[in-house]
């Protein structure tokens, strides 16, 4: 494709899908009410009075649904709390939501997947396309204005483009950002497409610079075609893309510390954001303490050649801490879960590829949203066409109980899957384990939890 031909693809789909938050708007003019008259010669009444009340509507001229159609247009635009639901005992406010759209990988990480594998969930017990996107919906309209879509590997996928289209419609409800988490591999294959349907930006994983220890540390062969994605990354951002890029590097003794350097100097001319992630314990991946290197470690060995590193303010809800050399465009981070717990500002939750909300990535307490979803359904997977009459049942349902303000309330469904979220949601600890306590919690594989 000629690049001027690009760009002006990129330009229109920015436009066609970037959030409306993203845009110039013209503040909102609602519609006057006429001016409030009274007979001549007749003193108007005092206001808040129940006099100034029924005036008020006498006057006003337009029936009462009109009236409490302005006024909800006026308390939409006005701040409101945050969902209940969605807000823990301590006060964070779950803003982010993270799904795994499968259980399947095309690596075999050593810190992710237990060398023999793992024993993959039958097709009929993962969340359906139709689900995925009943339950985003459900949560974006409580208050979740960033997705991001996780695995496994979700390029693997096959409908993963269309996926993200229709999730990123949600942008309509108040969806903001919608991310993805892969290893790279087949990304350049689909950016494109991923970026007309919305994509905003990728967490990219990537644990060696060196194509045959990145054959020892996946299991796999590849290296090639992640560094073709990152530099389409690269190239589309040159152009307008605005894809926010983040290289994600676990390390590991013994494995990779003396790639940290390397890493941190890919940022000298790039935007990139380089982010080294302490070795964590899950279920198969064989954590000791010996092979973790804490964030202080690494943060030291970057001083020895770069004396003058900066600290970043960082955003309230950062996972990292994030530095920058000065003269470097890119930056780096560092995830600190076993040193530095942040826990404290914790706005994400979690669904598995099997459809069960976790509420902390190192908890292993779930329920099940799937089995709710699925009970009208005789407990089989829901597929498009399933959905749509059980949308269709719900919404007459509601039109025929509207609630006290005369407003479509939810449906019962809705309702259920709420009290759940809500009651998990509460159930959140202050913080999780530490070092000592975790290794020993047992703990789904990483892969499937979702990264």
């Amino acid at each position: 494709m000629a690049e001027a031909a690009f760009k002006q693809m990129i330009a229109t789909s920015l436009r066609q899908t970037r959030p409306q938050s993203f845009r110039h708007t013209k503040p909102l003019r609602y519609p006057q009410r006429p001016l409030s008259t009274t007979p001549a010669g007749q003193p108007k009444p005092a206001r808040d009075t129940p006099q100034w009340q029924a005036h008020k509507v006498q006057s006003s001229g337009q029936p009462a649904r009109e009236r409490r159609r302005l006024d909800k247009l006026r308390n939409e635009h006005e701040p409101r709390s945050f969902s209940s639901f969605l807000t823990d005992n301590y006060s964070r406010e779950h803003n982010y939501l993270r799904i795994s759209v499968t259980e399947r990988c095309n690596l075999r990480c050593l810190y992710c997947m237990p060398e023999e594998g793992v024993p993959l969930s039958p097709s009929e017990q993962l969340l359906t396309t139709p689900e995925i996107i009943y339950l985003a919906e459900l949560f974006v309209n409580q208050g979740v204005n960033k997705i991001r879509l996780t695995g496994g590997e979700p390029t693997v996928r096959k409908d993963i483009v269309d996926l993200m289209h229709q999730i990123g419609n949600l942008r309509k409800n108040g969806l903001k950002e919608l991310c993805i988490t892969t290893n790279g591999i087949s990304l350049h294959r689909k950016l494109d497409s991923m970026v007309e349907s919305g994509l905003t930006g990728v967490n990219l994983s990537l644990d060696t610079l060196d194509p045959y220890q990145f054959t020892i540390m996946t299991r796999r062969n590849g290296h090639d075609a992640v560094m073709k994605s990152i530099n389409r990354i690269l190239e589309m951002n040159k152009i307008g893309a605005g894809i926010r890029l983040k290289i994600n590097c676990v390390v590991m003794r013994g494995l990779n510390e003396r790639e940290i350097l390397p890493f941190v100097e890919l940022g000298r001319e790039q935007d990139i954001e380089v982010r080294f992630i302490e070795y964590m314990p899950f279920d198969g991946n064989k954590w000791s303490e010996k092979k973790m290197i804490s964030f202080g470690e690494m943060l030291a060995l970057i001083r020895q050649k770069y004396p003058d590193v900066q600290k970043v303010q960082d955003h309230k809800n950062d996972t990292s801490k994030t530095y920058q050399i000065p003269g470097f465009v890119g930056r780096m981070g560092f995830i600190t879960s076993m040193t530095h717990n942040f826990c404290g500002t914790c706005n994400r939750l979690r669904i598995t590829g099997d459809g069960n909300l976790k509420v902390c990535l190192f908890g292993n307490a779930e329920v099940s949203l799937r089995d709710i979803l699925r009970e009208s359904n005789n407990g089989r997977p829901i597929d498009a066409e399933a959905m749509e009459a059980l949308r269709q049942l719900e919404m007459d349902r509601r039109q025929a109980l509207p609630d006290s303000t005369g407003e479509l309330g939810v449906s019962e469904k809705e309702a259920r899957l709420l009290d759940v979220i809500g009651m998990a949601v509460k159930r959140k600890k202050e913080k999780h384990a530490g070092i000592g306590e975790l290794e020993n919690m047992k703990n789904r594989p990483m892969i499937l939890i979702g990264g």
